[in-house]
């Protein structure tokens, strides 16, 4: 399973990051981490139009998990 660890990054990098972690040799399964209300919807979006199945949470820090599941299968 692939973590981007996109905090401190401001749209449309995160986007971009999840992107490549989305298409690269462990497709199935990813966990993405934004610190902004913005880079969570953002990325959210994109990888439930890219056919993932998303959970959003927010975690102590602030900050916001997105795990992602794609079944291709």
């Amino acid at each position: 399973m692939a973590t981007v660890d996109a905090r401190g990054l401001s749209c449309p990098l995160p986007v971009m990051m999840a992107d490549e972690a989305a298409n690269g040799p462990e497709p199935g399964q990813l966990t993405v981490l934004v610190d902004s209300g913005t880079a969570k919807a953002n990325v959210a979006n994109h990888l439930r139009f890219l056919g993932y199945t998303v959970d959003v949470e927010q975690v102590a820090d602030g900050s916001y998990r997105i795990a992602a599941a794609r079944s291709d299968g």
